[in-house]
């Protein structure tokens, strides 16, 4: 299973991106999906969060900026940033609890994360 980050790049600030996460392989299922940030000496973060049932979390300081949802399709997690600012540049990571084959008949699920994509955002 890979989970395939795209979107990051350099905006200046009050700009828009938008990231995209999508995960391939022999994928049963997914449940969570969402996304981190770490920037440079910090911890990474929870930014976003979204179920299989398509309810959302939002860090406090992403929202009523920040839209995540989901393709089920496409296996696919997009973030849309808004009204970016400075304090939001950062690597994003995208997170996945995908739920694979094991051995024999048996299932299990466990978190994935993506490569990660720097978003800087300047002032």
């Amino acid at each position: 299973v890979q989970l395939q980050a795209s979107g990051g790049g350099l905006v200046q600030a009050g700009g828009s991106l938008r990231l995209s996460c999508a995960a391939s392989g022999s994928i049963l299922s997914i449940n969570d999906m969402g996304w981190f940030r770490q920037a440079p000496g910090k911890e990474r973060d929870l930014v976003a969060a979204i179920t299989s049932g398509g309810t959302t979390n939002y860090a406090d300081s992403v929202k009523g900026r920040f839209t995540i949802s989901r393709d089920y399709a496409k296996n696919t997690v997009y973030l849309q940033m808004n009204s970016l600012k400075p304090e939001d540049t950062a690597v994003y990571y995208c997170n996945a609890d995908v739920r694979v084959r094991g051995r024999g008949w048996s299932t299990y699920s466990s978190y994935r994360w993506g490569q990660g994509t720097l978003v800087t955002v300047s002032s």
